[in-house]
């Protein structure tokens, strides 16, 4: 009787385990699509409906700090809990958490509606999304592994249709906030949400991954070099965009370009979506030396060549440019590179990441988009504020600069895994 070791691996039936994982992939997939497109639209509702009541830049930016500051933390114990109890542990969590955070702001009196109670609903809905994020990122290894092509083409498309979903969410908040109001808006998000987590618990068998009850928290730290390079990149990465794409670029078209809230979140939402389509096809025309899968170079000379965009942009209407024309072709272009950039860093967490540690790995990666996310929030609103624009601009080339200063150190590998010059030794499965 012949072995299952002599069927061709093409030809093999998939194992159960596997099976049973791409089943619930699917659906914490849809659960974190439902949570990114109330996501999108809490955003774009805070925003313009705090600076219509006549918030200044700083002031509407706060209200954004405890989602940022709790994404960090989030992502930090969240890979923790995750590799402890499972990823649907962590994904009802955060489901929850979002549910939370939206009845707080849809039911709350009109006079609870100040800084300090928003920028707590705002802190939980930062919790939530960053632990239903880490346990969709941290599923897609269990189900596609370590092959060779495979991780990438699954990250992208994960990544990709994420953004293109918050760009979505970015239109269907700019449209329910002109047809129903805030608080009607916010009620229906709750509504979405809800749907997700009852699907999720009626839905999902098991658990996905295998938790690991002897986990401990100081492990979160013990990574390789590789993913500790990239997580400080990441920060560098993700600053460079939000200290001018968060505040200043919306509250410039809104009181600079006299573009109404509408006008301004029908564009976000086809920015953030086109991003998300480049996102997903990145593995067809972003690839590593002779062919192979991203490594650190790739994510070196896609820094380098993002850092140009913004300072072009700052140098083009320091020369007195056209506004409208230089603002929105230049922030495509570099929507186009950023995406590109980010779909490669999300392909080699995973590909850094060890086997036993894939959530705690991810969750410290993830902290440390939260926090290049928190500091480009802060700065977007208080450089905007005092310097405007231009200066957004030039602080966004200081950061993709650094983050492309950082890429150097991460390893350059060949297909054969050989150490190249100016890399660590070691392949990208490390």
């Amino acid at each position: 009787m012949g072995s299952t070791a002599d069927i061709p691996a093409s030809e093999a039936p998939a194992p159960p385990r596997r099976t049973a994982d791409v089943r619930n992939y699917a659906i914490v997939t849809g659960a974190y699509w439902a949570d990114t497109i109330a996501d999108g639209a809490i955003r774009l509702l805070v925003l313009f409906y705090f600076y219509e009541l006549g918030y200044s830049p700083l002031a509407v930016a706060s209200l954004f700090l405890f989602y940022e500051l709790f994404g960090v933390i989030t992502n930090l114990g969240g890979g923790y809990l995750a590799a402890r109890w499972g990823l649907k542990s962590t994904l009802l969590m955060g489901l929850g958490t979002q549910l939370a955070a939206l009845t707080m702001l849809a039911a709350a009196p009109q006079s609870w509606l100040v800084v300090a109670y928003v920028m707590a609903a705002q802190g939980l809905s930062g919790i939530a999304k960053d632990l239903t994020k880490m346990s969709s990122k941290s599923a897609v290894k269990l189900v596609a592994g370590d092959e060779q092509g495979s991780l990438y083409k699954w990250v992208a498309i994960l990544t990709g249709s994420k953004n293109a979903l918050k760009g979505v969410g970015f239109f269907l908040g700019g449209l329910l906030l002109s047809l129903v109001g805030f608080q009607a808006a916010l009620l229906m998000l709750a509504g979405l949400v809800a749907a997700a987590l009852a699907g999720t618990l009626a839905l999902m068998r098991g658990d996905l991954g295998k938790p690991n009850k002897k986990a401990k928290f100081g492990q979160m730290f013990s990574n390789t070099r590789a993913v500790n390079v990239l997580a400080a990149a990441r920060i560098f990465l993700f600053a460079s965009r939000d200290v001018w794409f968060v505040i200043a670029v919306p509250v410039f078209l809104r009181t600079e370009l006299n573009w109404t809230f509408w006008q301004v979140g029908t564009f976000l939402a086809v920015w953030v979506i086109g991003y998300g389509i480049v996102q997903a096809l990145a593995p067809r025309f972003i690839r590593g030396h002779g062919g192979a899968d991203p490594d650190g170079r790739t994510a070196t000379w896609l820094a380098f060549a993002l850092a140009v965009f913004p300072a072009g942009i700052a140098a083009a209407l320091l020369a007195g440019g056209d506004p409208g024309v230089v603002l929105v072709g230049g922030l495509i272009v570099f929507g186009v590179i950023f995406a590109a950039n980010s779909a490669v860093h999300s392909y080699l967490i995973l590909a850094y990441a060890q086997g036993d540690k894939v959530a705690m790995n991810v969750g410290f990666y993830y902290m440390a988009n939260a926090g290049g996310r928190l500091i480009g929030t802060v700065l977007s609103g208080a450089l905007y504020q005092l310097q405007g624009l231009q200066a957004c601009l030039w602080a966004s080339v200081v950061f993709v600069v650094g983050a492309g200063v950082l890429s150097l150190l991460l390893p350059a590998t060949s297909r054969g895994g050989r150490r190249e010059p100016g890399g660590i030794s070691g392949a990208a499965t490390t």
